[in-house]
């Protein structure tokens, strides 16, 4: 089943911030993430999207359907506790697009979308032009944690098929609650970049 993507930008996110909230909540309720989202911290997360010059957020489509999503922005215009993390590490964060996450429903993987995905943001830092390196960041969880499934594979082998190398020794912490938790905690994540 193919899918059609589309870049959302400016305005065009905030058409779809309902949908892409729900995504982010639904996806990310899976491990390895086991996130307890709130429509209301979601819409307030994706105004980012909305206001900052240079985002961007790839939509998946089935008909008009909104099925998946992976998003981009300027590392410049992260938070201090990711962007201050690169500064300490002497990173010119001007030059760096980093990608917040892809998401996509269950019945939708598998298909090749991961990589457009990936095609699309990469295609879209190197026209803003000035940028060097793409990075993302993802959760580190224990091979023994209770809620792992059984069989489950990390994405540590597509992510380095597309160029990125974790980058070592090098953690950022992010804090959401967990769907065992009863209140936020940080969560140390990996740093993965690659360069354009």
């Amino acid at each position: 089943m193919s899918l059609r993507l589309e870049r959302l930008t400016g305005g065009r996110v905030a058409e779809w911030f309902d949908e892409l909230a729900y995504l982010r909540i639904t996806v990310f309720r899976e491990f390895p993430y086991l996130y307890e989202g709130t429509m209301e911290y979601e819409r307030k997360y994706l105004r980012n999207y909305a206001e900052t010059e240079g985002s961007l957020i790839v939509g998946a489509f089935d008909g008009w359907r909104l099925v998946g999503a992976s998003t981009g922005v300027p590392m410049a215009a992260e938070p201090d506790y990711l962007r201050g993390a690169f500064e300490k590490r002497g990173e010119d964060v001007r030059r760096i697009f980093y990608f917040g996450e892809s998401l996509l429903l269950p019945e939708y993987r598998g298909q090749g979308t991961g990589a457009l995905f990936f095609d699309e943001r990469e295609a879209h830092a190197r026209a803003l032009g000035g940028f060097e390196r793409t990075c993302f960041c993802a959760v580190i969880r224990s091979e023994t944690h209770p809620r792992r499934p059984a069989g489950y594979q990390p994405l540590d082998a597509f992510w380095r098929r597309r160029g990125y190398e974790k980058l070592p020794g090098f953690t950022v912490d992010f804090s959401w609650r967990d769907l065992d938790e009863v209140s936020e905690s940080p969560k140390a994540m990996t740093v993965w970049m690659r360069d354009l």
